[in-house]
C-alpha cells in the first residue's frame, strides 16, 4: 500500500508508536479518560495534543486533569503534581470519581483477553505454580467495572494473548459479572488496539469482532493470532498509517525522552 502524502509507512514505526498513534484517535470526543501507565498514557496524552484537546486525563495515584510538564514514569511521578487540576485521596478518587460514573474510558493494558473481553493481569499459567506472576490488578478491576467503556492496548496479537480461555481472570467484564449476579454498570471492553488491528464490541452479550486490520495485514492473519473463532465484521477498515504530524508530537512533545517509546 502506498502511503498518503502526510502519511507514513509501517517500516516508518516502532509497534510502540503505531499503537500509541492509533489508540489516541480512539479517544476523539471522548471527555474523561483513566489512564493507566505506558502505552495508554502515551495515547492520552497525544490524543490531548490533536483530536481531543480538552480530555481529561486521570490517574489511579489520584490525580485529575493532569497537565505534566513531561510524561510520568510512574503513577506516583511528581510531575503528574504540578499544574494538576486537583489531587484526590485514593478513596475519595475510587468512591466520587470512578464509582460515582464520571469516567468515559478506562484505558487499560492486560497480557491475556478473551473474546468477552475479560481480562488476565496476574498469571500467567497454574495460579500455585505459574510461568510468569504479573502485577496483579491495580485499580483495573474497579476500571473495568465503573467507567462507561474501556479499551486496551495490546502490544502483542497472538495465541498466548488472545486465548479462547484465561488463565486467569483478574478483571471481569459486564458479561462475566452479570453471570455471577452482578449488576454492570458500563460496556465493558469495546475497543482492542493491537499490532495487527482494532477488535470491537458494543458491549454485553456480544464478543470482540475483527473491525479493521492495519496496512499490509489480512483478515486471516488476525484470525490465525487469536485463539477463539474470531468473528469478523461485514466491512473490515483499513487503519490509516500514523501521519508525520502525528509521529512529529509523539517523539518530540509527548516522550521525547523515550520513557515509554521502544
Amino acid at each position: 500500500m502506498t502511503a498518503a502524502p502526510d502519511h507514513t509507512t509501517t517500516a516508518d514505526t516502532t509497534s510502540s508508536e503505531l499503537l500509541s498513534v492509533i489508540a489516541s484517535r480512539e479517544l476523539a470526543g471522548r471527555r474523561t479518560v483513566f489512564a493507566g501507565i505506558g502505552l495508554p498514557t502515551l495515547a492520552a496524552s497525544l490524543a490531548h495534543l490533536t483530536v481531543a484537546p480538552a480530555l481529561e486525563i486521570v490517574y489511579e495515584s489520584g490525580v485529575c486533569g493532569a497537565h505534566p510538564s513531561h510524561l510520568p514514569e510512574t503513577i506516583a511521578d511528581s510531575v503528574l503534581i504540578t499544574d494538576a487540576e486537583a489531587v484526590l485521596s485514593i478513596p475519595a478518587l475510587f468512591g466520587y470519581v470512578l464509582q460515582g460514573g464520571h469516567i468515559d474510558v478506562g484505558f487499560l493494558g492486560a497480557a491475556q483477553i478473551d473474546r468477552w473481553g475479560n481480562l488476565n493481569s496476574s498469571v500467567i499459567g497454574d495460579w500455585h505454580q505459574p510461568t510468569v506472576r504479573l502485577p496483579g490488578s491495580g485499580g483495573a478491576m474497579e476500571v473495568m467495572a465503573n467507567s462507561r467503556e474501556v479499551f486496551v492496548v495490546m502490544r502483542r496479537h497472538e495465541m498466548r494473548s488472545f486465548p479462547a480461555e484465561l488463565d486467569f481472570c483478574t478483571s471481569p467484564g459486564p458479561d462475566r459479572a452479570q453471570a455471577d449476579g452482578i449488576r454492570p454498570r458500563g460496556a465493558g471492553v469495546t475497543r482492542v488496539i493491537t499490532n495487527l488491528g482494532i477488535l470491537a464490541r458494543e458491549g454485553l452479550g456480544e464478543e470482540l469482532r475483527l473491525v479493521a486490520v492495519h496496512p499490509g495485514v489480512s483478515v486471516d492473519q488476525v484470525r490465525s493470532a487469536t485463539g477463539w473463532d474470531l468473528k469478523v465484521a461485514d466491512t473490515v477498515d483499513i487503519v490509516p498509517p500514523p501521519t508525520r504530524a502525528e509521529l512529529r508530537l509523539l517523539r518530540e512533545d509527548v516522550d521525547p525522552r523515550r520513557v515509554y517509546l521502544r
